[in-house]
């Protein structure tokens, strides 16, 4: 094995895609579960991120996202609100967002990886809850949680899911 000298042909890099602040982005288009594209293929629109948005705007955001079939688009809006809402509920948050990306992975085929992201974003939900008032920001949760629970068993049964079909009402219908 020889040693590398200024005459040996070197690994050029190329630019990466970056955000303003220097971070990796990649550019490549995507499907609606957030799937990457080969590069010129159409996608769907990417969610902006780091927007600050009222706790009601990001609730009915990520609902007509989930509706749309587009829980990783979802989960890009609680995760907004995780980073920039008050400290007492970057939980809650966070907890959505986990159920968003649980979603994403049941309705990719990922089992594993689906169910165990609905049950861990229940339990964050859930325990968020029990110090909180039945329905901040007017989220059902105790709907959300049970919600996020039979899809995760039905998930490991294999059942395939359809993520739009089965997109959890946030608020329920009164």
């Amino acid at each position: 094995m020889g040693s590398m000298d200024d005459t040996s042909p070197r690994r050029t890099s190329t630019a990466r895609d970056r955000d303003t602040e220097g971070r990796a982005r990649n550019a490549r288009p995507r499907d609606g579960l957030g799937r990457p594209l080969p590069y010129g293929t159409e996608g769907v629109a990417r969610q902006p991120e780091g927007v600050v948005r009222r706790p009601e705007e990001s609730v009915a955001e990520a609902q007509r996202l989930l509706d749309e079939g587009k829980p990783f688009h979802a989960h890009e809006v609680f995760e907004d609100a995780w980073k920039s809402g008050p400290q007492e509920e970057r939980e809650l948050w966070r907890g959505l967002a986990q159920l968003a990306v649980g979603l994403t992975h049941a309705a990719r085929g990922n089992v594993t990886g689906g169910a165990r992201l609905l049950r861990r974003g229940a339990g964050a939900v859930e325990e968020w809850a029990a110090g909180a008032g039945p329905r901040p920001h007017g989220i059902d949760l105790h709907g959300v949680i049970a919600w996020a629970r039979d899809l995760a068993s039905e998930v490991e049964r294999g059942a395939p899911v359809d993520a739009g079909a089965r997109a959890p009402r946030l608020r329920s219908v009164s």
